[in-house]
């Protein structure tokens, strides 16, 4: 077996792994940088991954070791040039290099660390993986910094640094400052491979937070959201509010336009094209084709312009986390599956509300996927999936964002449209799940 079987049969068993369902026909190692030599030591390699017409990139931080400790041995590759290879993201003794060259802003190779001006780097620190990620993978420095490394690679500007750096500048107060990055150059255009930010320590993630408040839910015995101790409503409202927040200011420094009738024709267009593909993959949803089509076709009949901004794109309760002094907004890259080109487009701040929405139901849903008494729940999910969308809602319109009840056709169209490709997307990765974006849609 070569080096490049051995990586590829290691690569396509990752979460991060974008080529799900789809075969490998070929992986090459376009780029190998020597970061650290000798034993242990690092190398950054730069593979593609052909899918017979289409392609991906990605990046590896490769560890070499004689030995592997048994530490590392859950993140072992296989061998090569007589050598143990690994994920060396998992080891600290390695990865603590990367921290040290942003501090220093080095070159190695055609890698190139850079930091902001005003950053505070501390040199030398530990890193730990934090557990959980999808597309990506992060280190924690001690208690002062992450480090966020995009396994997939995608030529251009990244616009996770593009807009936290943006909103960094207008100080705005729900994002974590950039302190630096990791970039390379791939088909000529600068390209982020690694992106250091601030670290906001004794944070909770939304998920979570809303994710216990649904177990408390659920474990008192015939309650309703509004009369648990956990009740997640302030909170949801707080984050309507961060959320309308965030959108001010990312029309500030991107600018603001408007989706005229023609735009938004082709917009249900999309929607209709997406909704046909996911049907191909998962025939049950045919049954919800009339009702989603007719809420497609009210959004086409809009006459009036549509407010058009940047937005943050993947928007969910995973995507945000509450700190001492509010809620914090993460991960500005968009959805990871779509072009770069579309990713920075300028859309409808309500995309990300409709997002959100759409986590609410998450939070409340998976939890009874393998309850006893899930028939029996299923009142009080709703119950408190509309409780936490209504106080997001009126958090949002309160601190001047475009007022979802106001908007209720073009909301429900973006709604519908989340919940079709979630459907595309459990079928293909969790297939136990699929009955999440299934029986939103039927009570939709």
């Amino acid at each position: 077996m070569t080096f490049e079987d051995t990586l590829a049969a290691w690569l396509v068993k990752q979460r991060w792994f974008a080529g799900k369902g789809r075969t490998v026909h070929d992986l090459a190692v376009v780029a190998d940088t020597e970061i650290i030599p000798g034993d242990p030591g690092l190398r950054h390699l730069m593979v593609t991954v052909s899918h017979g017409a289409t392609s991906d990139c990605y990046q590896l931080l490769a560890g070499y070791r004689a030995r592997l400790p048994a530490r590392l041995r859950h993140a072992r590759i296989g061998t090569h040039a007589g050598l143990q290879v690994y994920d060396g993201l998992h080891d600290s003794a390695l990865t603590r290099e990367l921290l040290d060259a942003i501090a220093a802003e080095r070159t190695v190779g055609t890698l190139r660390f850079g930091r902001t001006p005003w950053a505070e780097i501390e040199p030398g620190l530990d890193s730990l993986v934090l557990t959980g990620e999808q597309s990506n993978t992060s280190l924690v420095f001690g208690e002062s910094a992450i480090l966020k490394v995009f396994r997939r690679v995608t030529p251009g500007p990244n616009p996770d640094l593009e807009v936290a750096s943006a909103l960094a500048e207008l100080g705005s107060s729900h994002i974590a400052e950039p302190y630096g990055w990791i970039e390379t150059r791939v088909d000529g255009a600068a390209t982020v491979l690694g992106l250091l930010s601030r670290y906001l320590r004794a944070a909770a993630d939304g998920w979570s937070l809303a994710a216990t408040s649904v177990r408390d839910l659920y474990a008192t015995e015939g309650a309703r959201a509004a009369e648990v101790g956990g009740d997640f409503a302030g909170e949801a409202e707080r984050l309507g509010v961060a959320s309308a927040q965030v959108h001010r200011d990312l029309a500030d420094a991107f600018g603001r336009s408007e989706l005229e009738p023609e735009a938004i024709r082709e917009l249900a267009e999309q929607m209709y094209r997406r909704l046909d593909m996911a049907i191909a993959t998962v025939p049950e949803l045919a049954r919800h084709a009339d009702k989603i089509g007719a809420a497609y076709s009210d959004l086409a009949k809009l006459i009036a312009p549509v407010p058009a901004q940047r937005v943050h794109g993947d928007y969910h309760l995973g995507q945000v986390i509450r700190t001492q002094t509010g809620w914090v907004v993460l991960d500005f890259e968009g959805e990871p599956a779509s072009p770069l080109a579309q990713r920075r487009a300028r859309s409808s701040p309500l995309r990300d509300v409709a997002g959100m929405l759409r986590s609410f139901e998450y939070a409340a849903r998976h939890q009874l996927l393998t309850h006893p008494d899930a028939a029996g729940l299923a009142p009080r999910a709703s119950d408190w999936v509309r409780r936490n969308g209504d106080a997001f809602c009126a958090g949002y319109a309160a601190a001047g964002g475009l007022d979802p009840a106001e908007n209720s056709v073009l909301l429900r169209a973006l709604l519908l449209d989340k919940a079709v490709y979630e459907v595309g997307y459990e079928a293909r990765n969790r297939p136990t799940w699929v009955s999440i974006p299934l029986e939103s849609i039927a009570e939709l």
